[in-house]
């Protein structure tokens, strides 16, 4: 799976032909305490975040969702850039999350940086 640039920012459904129209994705905020937490962890391990948004890897993600409960089919995970770019969702099962870019926090740490992440969550699409 890699990114398929779209004209405009956000996520897309895949064309089945380059003449059929584009057609946007939902976009949606869901507040998830295991979620703040992973952004939290992504944002202080830059290694734990490539893994997350490494789409050649998508198990990774995969199984780090289902750790903290969530257990989808098919999730991904962009970067904000992904997301900006423009992405085409490759099928109907995908759930797509984006990872917020670690500077929008101020690097403080502790539970600041757990309460950065949620407000970032609410905030769409820049939240996981």
């Amino acid at each position: 799976m890699s990114p398929k640039p779209q004209p405009h920012p956000g996520i897309w459904k895949h064309k089945a032909h380059p003449s059929d129209p584009d057609v946007k994705v939902a976009d949606f905020s869901y507040q998830n305490e295991d979620l703040a937490q992973m952004i939290v962890q992504a944002w202080g391990n830059p290694t734990f975040a490539q893994g997350l948004t490494d789409h050649t890897n998508p198990n990774f993600a995969k199984t780090e969702l289902a750790n903290r409960g969530i257990n989808l089919t098919n999730p991904v995970v962009l970067t904000e850039t992904d997301y900006n770019n423009g992405w085409q969702s490759d099928s109907d099962d995908e759930v797509v999350f984006v990872l917020p870019n670690g500077t929008r926090a101020s690097g403080v740490g502790g539970p600041s940086l757990l309460e950065t992440a949620k407000l970032i969550m609410a905030c769409v699409p820049n939240g996981i």
